[in-house]
């Protein structure tokens, strides 16, 4: 079983959302999980990776060549892309849960691939964002928004999970 990363790549970020990042990879090893994400040592994508190491699990990081400067030292797996687009798309192989941490641009643009491949029936594991302290409550309501005004179905709609702690998460796995 693989569980997918995205996350911040942001260094000065809440200290709640890396540890919220810290408990959901300890509650994914224990459940027998590998570990896939970004796999720098950015931000959050370091907490990632360095808190599976330490669990003992695989982790995998999917990495496109320009970021090799960035490589997180405690991968077990390196991937190289050459572009980000085929990044995202080795980063969702073979994946079961999809795990939106609190992150940005970055963030946002894997999740939103990943839901459109989703709808598409092009990836058929879970999709949920960690919606911590409320984080991800205007993405919420902006999806909400979206089925009102019928440029989103409820279906699809459903497809984004949104838990809003870690042990509401950890029942995902």
């Amino acid at each position: 079983m693989r569980a997918l990363f995205f996350c911040s790549s942001v260094e000065d970020i809440a200290p709640e959302y890396n540890q919220a990042a810290r408990q959901v990879v300890r509650a994914a090893c224990a459940r027998g999980y590998e570990i896939v994400s970004g796999g720098t040592t950015k931000g959050t994508m370091d907490v990632v990776c360095s808190e599976a190491a330490a669990c003992g699990s695989v982790v995998r990081g999917i990495l496109p060549r320009f970021m090799a400067p960035l490589v997180s030292p405690y991968l077990t797996e390196t991937v190289w892309t050459d572009t980000m687009s085929a990044r995202k798309e080795a980063m969702r192989e073979g994946v079961d849960i999809v795990i939106a941490l609190p992150g940005g641009i970055g963030t946002l643009d894997e999740l939103f691939e990943t839901l459109v491949l989703s709808k598409l029936g092009k990836f058929e594991g879970r999709i949920a964002a960690l919606n911590i302290g409320g984080f991800y409550d205007p993405l919420d309501k902006l999806l909400e928004h979206l089925v009102a005004t019928n440029m989103l179905t409820a279906s699809d709609r459903a497809r984004l999970l949104l838990p809003s702690s870690v042990e509401e998460l950890e029942t995902l796995l």
